[in-house]
């Protein structure tokens, strides 16, 4: 009975030990590593450094003229959690954001700014709000808002048409503005001249040469036109 025991306590401890090497051995095989380029982006997540270059967007006043404050109200739910835009609404981890749009710096009183955003010169215009939903931390270096931007340039002129919208006087929005004409030709080019299908130039033939007015053709590649008088005839 003691023999029989010990077999199978030493074929249960050779099972564990077999499973454990085991799931040592598929682990190194089949190790996952974070992909290089990701599958999708999360919003509000910042992108890791070295990502590519960024595609180059239009001027805000672009997105702004076709911008939806409809939409700009969905998108402001991700702003909710420390903003809050009603009127004599009160100051969350951020300050009330009412009637923000074309105010300066630091204008809610008693909010504690940082010094960063305080010292900032300018207003909040359609450009420096677009700055500033695009990365708070690179428009004002020293903010408190820990919030990563938002990457669509479609996202953040909706906000900003929402934001204009909650206000007692919104502005005007702005116009799309006028695309850049074609460069013109460089002073003093001219196009190229055409030559025949295949590109090979126009030679004049001893013939046609012997007909054209005199002094027309010369230089090293004229024709010889000269001869005797039975050529000539």
């Amino acid at each position: 009975m003691d023999d029989r025991g010990n077999t199978i306590a030493g074929w249960v401890l050779f099972g564990g030990i077999a499973a454990l090497g085991l799931s040592i051995v598929t682990g190194e095989y089949f190790h996952a590593e974070r992909p290089e380029k990701m599958g999708y982006v999360v919003e509000g997540v910042e992108a890791e450094e070295g990502a590519g270059p960024a595609v180059a967007e239009k001027p805000i006043e672009f997105y702004l003229a076709s911008a939806s404050p409809e939409k700009g109200a969905e998108v402001f739910k991700k702003c909710a959690a420390c903003h809050t835009d009603a009127k004599g609404g009160p100051n969350g981890v951020g300050p009330n954001l009412y009637g923000s749009v074309g105010k300066a710096h630091g204008h809610v009183a008693g909010f504690p700014y940082s010094d960063a955003l305080k010292g900032k010169p300018g207003v909040w215009d359609w450009a420096n709000l677009n700055a500033w939903l695009t990365s708070p931390k690179a428009y004002a270096p020293g903010t408190k808002m820990t919030f990563a931007g938002l990457s669509k340039p479609e996202d953040r002129a909706n906000v900003i048409a929402y934001l204009n919208s909650t206000s007692d006087s919104p502005l005007p929005m702005p116009a799309a503005p006028a695309e850049a004409p074609a460069a013109a030709p460089a002073a003093g080019t001219s196009a190229a001249p055409s030559t025949p299908e295949g590109g090979a130039s126009t030679v004049q033939t001893e013939a046609q040469a012997a007909k054209s007015p005199k002094g027309n053709i010369a230089g090293e590649a004229a024709p010889a036109t000269s001869g005797t008088s039975k050529q000539e005839k």
